[in-house]
């Protein structure tokens, strides 16, 4: 029997609010008769924001307050990025649905005044403002000449310092891009042979208690598959490897045009980019996890392990 009510949690951000927004104008479409309530909980990572991102410890972020909601019955489902999502859940909770994905490569925004449209054709020296380590180390394995400045806030607040700054651009995710109607600002979607997007970018997750029957009933129609799979593989990889928001990680699952064969690539990169360790590896979409386990098994036996170790040592950025 499927729930007639249901709370949904979210972060109080303009993209969370429009991914919360989302998934509940996808229940009222499916599930006529449900009643949904939507309740907005703030997390750590919406309360500090005078601090990068690779400071702060990554595991639950922007996630935890909100599961503990869950966990505790004042909501009964989290609307969340998935690419900040931790891949270990805690106990009791559980993916009621994996949405469909939306654009998953990174876009170059530049400065409103800067006729060069393109990340790799910056000037010399040029400086690109990223909260991401991954796209970082990314840029830097392309053009170590380019200078790297860290930037956090909503999207509003990161195209207001965009403006007020003398930096040549910045670094987003095109799906909360696109999702906010600012496409006209993008100068470039970045090809994912130049960066690989992060785990689950551009994917919502909507996450429940697990046994809660109801809730995964309403949710169900929801889930899709091809993007789960995807999901699944990238995460496997994550997970194996120990990644997170403090490590630059990449990493692109997709199904092919015929359905049964999946594709994955990665990347291990060191903070400066100097070291870059890249992958790829295909099988059948019912093995996505043993396909991103083993992917990340590949990679840490070809360097990746050395470059984590680097990393985990605590060393500065460069």
């Amino acid at each position: 029997m499927k729930k007639s009510a249901l709370k949904i949690g979210t972060r109080g951000s303009d993209l969370a609010l429009w991914q919360a927004r989302w998934v509940e104008s996808e229940i009222r479409r499916m599930s006529p008769g449900c009643d949904l309530t939507l309740e907005v909980i703030r997390t750590k990572g919406d309360r500090i924001l005078d601090s990068p991102l690779s400071t702060m410890g990554d595991r639950g972020l922007f996630t935890r307050e909100i599961e503990e909601a869950l966990l505790d019955g004042r909501i009964d489902c989290a609307v969340h990025s998935l690419k900040d999502l931790p891949t270990e859940l805690p106990p009791g909770l559980t993916l009621g649905a994996t949405c469909r994905r939306e654009e998953v490569r990174d876009v170059f925004i530049p400065h409103p005044v800067n006729p060069v449209r393109t990340l790799l054709a910056q000037r010399q020296g040029a400086i690109i403002a990223t909260g991401s380590l991954r796209r970082r180390s990314q840029i830097l394995a392309k053009r170590p000449d380019i200078r790297i400045v860290d930037i956090r806030g909503n999207l509003n607040t990161r195209m207001q310092k965009l403006r007020d700054s003398q930096w040549a651009g910045m670094i987003l995710a095109c799906a909360g891009v696109t999702r906010l109607g600012w496409e006209a600002s993008i100068g470039e979607m970045i090809p994912v042979d130049v960066m690989l997007p992060a785990a689950g970018q551009g994917a919502i997750g909507v996450e429940i208690r697990a046994g809660d029957a109801g809730a995964a009933s309403v949710l169900e129609s929801l889930n899709d598959r091809a993007t789960a799979c995807a999901v699944e593989a990238e995460r496997a990889l994550l997970r194996t490897l120990e990644g997170g928001c403090q490590v630059p990680i990449g990493a692109y699952a997709r199904i092919d045009e015929t359905g049964d064969l999946l594709l994955l690539d990665a990347m291990v990169a060191s903070l400066d980019g100097g070291k870059v360790v890249r992958g790829r590896t295909h099988g059948p979409p019912s093995g996505a996890g043993e396909i991103g386990r083993a992917l990340a098994e590949t990679l840490l036996a070809g360097g990746a392990e050395g470059i984590l170790r680097e990393i985990r040592s605590g060393g500065p950025l460069p």
